[in-house]
């Protein structure tokens, strides 16, 4: 009797798959295939058995615990985005960083995890790879690795809605982009590939935007904003508001870099890159 019931299961399987295409479900829970279950033939207590088969096979790929996505395997189903799969793995959510300077075309670097920009207050996936020095490199998801980049939700913002393919997905714009790799230039290829992409986007951007956005931000975004704008020819009124800004004490201007080089006093920042730290 057991060996008579697979096959039916395994077909059932098959057609929670179809439905889950037809109604337009390439990321789903498992609340969601329960609802599709009795549509497909598929009895609730071999739902979870269906669902390992079904991943075991390659017809779906789990995600996080409860989530998955369609395998590009399923016939006339368009393969899942690695930024779609980004905005289900967390909510808020925004490509950023490196991903976000590759897409806005500020860096020839491909980089090799996706980075997500989400708040303090979610819980993201905990399951971390390491990286080649031993540390928390991301969260794998089917050959690619998710960088999730947390800050205060006050923080969150500067976001647009664009479309990548057959998904609408978050991106962090120009401004809030460049603004990330001052912050943190780790995640974005290191602080000079960062004065490179200021270089890059100068006749692109909304000069107003960004000295608003830096000064939400933060003081030491805002001195680091300031002193890259102007190493770049920028004369624009903002700069003098940037300068005004009240901050206390000196600020490196690469923050992963050494705590050496000369001070700066118009930016207040000292000024420790290669090159323009005395030996």
């Amino acid at each position: 009797m057991a060996t008579a019931t697979r096959p039916k299961r395994s077909m059932a399987g098959i057609e929670l798959v179809r439905l889950l295409a037809y109604e337009g479900d390439r990321i789903f829970t498992t609340d969601r295939a329960r609802e599709l279950a009795p549509r497909a033939g598929l009895n609730d207590d071999y739902l979870l058995e269906a669902l390992h088969h079904l991943r075991r096979n390659d017809w779906i790929v789990p995600l996080r615990r409860g989530l998955y996505a369609l395998s590009s395997s399923v016939p006339g189903v368009a393969g899942v985005h690695e930024f779609e799969v980004a905005m289900a793995l967390v909510k808020p959510a925004a490509i950023s960083h490196w991903s976000a300077l590759n897409y806005h075309e500020l860096t020839e670097q491909i980089p090799r995890h996706v980075f997500v920009l989400t708040t303090t207050d979610v819980s993201v996936p905990r399951k971390q790879t390491s990286d080649s020095a031993g540390g928390r490199g991301g969260y794998p998801v089917n050959g690619t690795v998710y960088r999730f980049v947390q800050v205060q939700s006050k923080r969150y913002f500067g976001t647009d809605r664009i479309w990548v393919g057959d998904a609408r997905v978050s991106m962090t714009d120009l401004e809030r982009t460049l603004l990330d790799g001052l912050a943190m230039p780790q995640h974005c290829g290191g602080f000079g590939e960062v004065i490179h992409a200021f270089a890059e986007a100068m006749g692109r951007l909304d000069l107003e935007r960004i000295a608003e956005y830096a000064q939400r931000l933060g003081p030491t975004v805002v001195k680091r904003a300031g002193w890259v704008l102007e190493l770049h020819g920028c004369e624009a009124p903002q700069l003098e508001e940037l300068a005004a800004i009240p901050i206390k004490g000196h600020r490196k201007l690469d923050p992963t870099g050494p705590r050496k080089g000369a001070y700066n006093n118009r930016w207040m920042l000292q000024e420790n890159l290669p090159g323009m730290v005395g030996t």
